[in-house]
């Protein structure tokens, strides 16, 4: 007799794999296990007999294998039904009874438990059938019962309402459409062979499933499991299923207009349904005799909409021998029914975030011009962020030739704070457009926080601005030199063409809508910033990092900025930046970082002229303007546009302001931009005048020659902007 523990030294796993022990017969079961398994005579879900058949009424779902050290089979008892297509032999490795792709995994635990003598309990796991199908089952490690060597491993081939609920249970963890519909593939999967969910096009984009003509509904394929190759003209993951399938396949669904789970049981009803060899093709998996089930995902339709409404159709397909049984038939309509609900989850969730992510791309900066290049990363904080949160960038021309580049970061991820960060950043825009520096537009944008956060706007809608940050600079390629005002927002970074790279650190500024502090005003800072010289624009995702310092990553992105050469691909090279300095994995917070390289507008193309407020600078302008003009070789309609309207602003400069005249104009592409200067504060407007008023017609003539003016205020006073066709 083998020796065994006595009961008061044994572990309760001992015990189990001493039971297990016993449960495989010593001799010849293995050999009686591979021929049914190699025979093919019985198949999961199907009517059999003997050990693998229903004893009172009962299933058996009970097989163990024995495995040496060398994680080999010695000895193993699969006997029951549900095994039926695993090929098992004394020798082979366990590893064969595999999916490929799980292998390694399940090898390393196997390996742990021989080497720890620690048992591994009841995980899922998938088992290989000779047809390429797959098999369910919850497997146990553990150690062989002293005096054996080696493993002892249970397989439980999951009893189809224990499967039932772990699988709604599993089902609804994930958000994302695709993998909730692979999901409820696999979980179909352990009641045939061939599992699909054809899902409605409008699931897919997020729209509101209302339609239930049967005529206009679209289906495409979701999930389709195993995964293996397919018969050509078989419609896979991501196909759109042919009109007429959808609509047989809604229709056969539909029976006096409710919703209802089908059975076709053979192939030759399957053909004659479809009535057509092209559609048999793309629905049916193969040329072997198939029965299938039908079962619709449906939901509550919303508040005044007659009925459920169905969002797709689950297919599971089975060989003809082994049919359909009631209890089956109402297992598969309740796990259906479970996840039909998360499915629609993940419609809605769909629909929500395309519009935020819309919203959000659509703050992404544009491409350069020919005075600035820009590129752009933004990585959104994964998983629960949905791909959109509180970071953003942006940068958009200006009137006067400048371009605008704009840096944020409000608190928070999600829907709440991508909403606050879009209307920041739009503000800040429309505020930047309309003419006012980077300090004023600081300051509004601080009251608008405020605003937000007040008791019957932000805080009654259960998020929160305050703490804000911004960074708002404006680059001038006419003078080569950068304006920056900074809310406390991290300095960006600054790197000249001979090599020299730098933080702009300047006064520290509390974020915005900080109350609680003592304000002041918003510092503006002015760089000089040549031809080449790169600004750098980021958020605190980029460089924050637990093991060191907010002040080292800074450094690390210096001097990594600091090797884009003048020549670099800008966008790599931002790619190239978050790489080396981006947390790998899950992002603990959004990482956005914006690489601007300043291009400069050439002398040749510019002029800049100072005059005295007289009576004659008007005439004077104009002389000016008509000679560089002519030497742009500027046709002659455009040249009398622009002396107009340089006449009538200049005019306008030394009647109703103060102090010397400027005069700027500029030349790009196709078009000619004129501003001119003066340090008065009155806002020029147009006004509706009669015909024969002896003033009041300048602003007239500008505002119908140009494509569009405005003012801009200076630290001296203001300048009046024009924009003409060359």
């Amino acid at each position: 007799m083998d020796p065994t523990p006595s009961p008061s030294s044994a572990s309760p796993y001992d015990m189990v794999s001493g039971a297990l022990a016993d449960y495989i017969p010593r001799a010849g079961a293995t050999a009686a296990a591979g021929r049914a398994a190699s025979s093919g005579e019985h198949h999961a879900g199907g009517p059999s007999s003997g050990a693998g058949g229903e004893t009172d009424g009962r299933e058996q779902i009970l097989g163990a294998v024995n495995l040496g050290p060398d994680l080999r089979i010695t000895s193993c008892n699969l006997d029951a039904a549900p095994f039926a297509g695993v090929s098992v032999a004394p020798g082979a490795a366990f590893a064969d009874l595999l999916p490929p792709s799980d292998v390694p995994t399940v090898t390393q635990r196997l390996q742990r438990v021989l080497n720890t003598q620690e048992a591994h309990v009841a995980r899922v796991q998938r088992l290989r059938r000779d047809d390429g199908s797959e098999l369910v089952v919850s497997m146990s490690i553990l150690p062989a019962a002293p005096p054996q060597e080696g493993l002892t491993v249970s397989l439980i081939a999951m009893a189809k309402r224990l499967h039932l609920y772990a699988s709604a249970a599993a089902i609804g963890t994930s958000l994302d459409i695709g993998e909730t519909a692979q999901s409820l593939a696999q979980s179909l999967l352990a009641w045939g062979d061939v599992a699909a969910v054809d899902l409605d096009y409008a699931v897919w984009t997020g729209e509101a499933v209302t339609e239930q003509v049967q005529e206009r509904i679209r289906l495409r394929r979701a999930a389709l499991v195993p995964d293996r190759a397919w018969p050509e003209g078989y419609l896979t993951p991501g196909d759109n299923l042919p009109r007429e399938a959808s609509r047989l396949l809604a229709g056969a669904v539909m029976r006096d207009d409710i919703p209802q789970a089908i059975v076709i049981p053979d192939r030759e009803a399957i053909e004659r349904a479809l009535d057509d060899p092209k559609l048999v093709r793309a629905l049916v998996p193969g040329n072997l005799p198939v029965s299938v089930a039908c079962i619709p995902l449906v939901v509550d339709g919303p508040q005044g909409t007659p009925g459920p409404i169905v969002l797709g159709v689950t297919e599971v397909w089975r060989r003809p021998e082994c049919p359909f049984r009631d209890g089956e038939l109402l297992d598969l309509q309740e796990l259906v029914a479970k996840t039909a609900r998360h499915v629609d989850l993940a419609r809605q969730h769909q629909r929500e975030h395309a519009q935020v992510l819309a919203l959000q791309r659509r703050l992404l900066p544009r491409a350069g011009s020919d005075t600035i290049e820009v590129a752009s990363v933004y990585e959104p904080t994964t998983p629960d962020s949905a791909g959109v949160g509180g970071d953003w960038v942006n940068s958009f021309p200006l009137p006067g030739d400048r371009t605008a580049l704009v840096v944020g970061d409000v608190v928070g991820h999600g829907l709440g704070a991508a909403a606050a960060m879009g209307q920041l950043s739009m503000e800040a825009r429309a505020l930047l457009s309309a003419g006012l520096g980077p300090g004023e537009v600081l300051a509004r944008l601080d009251e608008t926080v405020t605003l937000l956060d007040d008791t019957d706007a932000g805080l009654a809608a259960g998020y929160s601005a305050l703490g804000s940050t911004c960074c708002i600079a404006v680059y001038d390629p006419v003078e080569q030199r950068l304006v920056i005002a900074n809310a406390g927002h991290l300095p960006p970074v600054l790197v000249h063409p001979d090599g020299p790279a730098k933080t702009i650190a300047a006064q520290p500024h509390p974020a915005l809508g900080a109350e609680f502090v003592v304000r002041e005003p918003f510092e503006v800072h002015e760089f000089a910033a040549p031809p080449g010289s790169l600004l750098v624009l980021y958020t605190d995702g980029l460089v924050e990092d637990p093991a060191v310092s907010i002040d080292e990553g800074i450094g690390r992105l210096t001097d990594m900025v600091r090797d884009v050469h003048p020549w670099d691909d800008l966008q790599q090279a931002a790619r190239r930046v978050v790489a080396g300095l981006a947390p790998q994995g899950s992002l603990r917070d959004d990482v956005t970082l914006l690489l601007a390289r300043m291009a400069g507008r050439r002398s040749r193309d510019t002029a800049t002229w100072r005059l005295p407020a007289r009576g004659d600078t008007a005439a004077r302008a104009r002389a000016l303007a008509s000679l560089l003009l002519r030497r742009w070789h500027t046709d002659d309609q455009a040249r009398d546009s622009a002396l107009l309207v340089i006449s009538e602003l200049v005019t306008n400069a030394v009647r109703f302001g103060t102090g010397p005249v400027t005069v700027r104009l500029v030349r790009s592409g196709n078009g000619l931009s004129c501003e001119v200067g003066d340090s008065g504060h009155g806002r020029p407007r147009l006004s509706r005048g009669e015909l024969l008023d002896d003033s009041g017609r300048g602003l007239h003539v500008v505002h119908k020659l140009t494509t569009r003016w405005g003012v801009r205020w200076t630290d001296t006073g203001k300048a009046v902007w024009a924009e003409l066709e060359a």
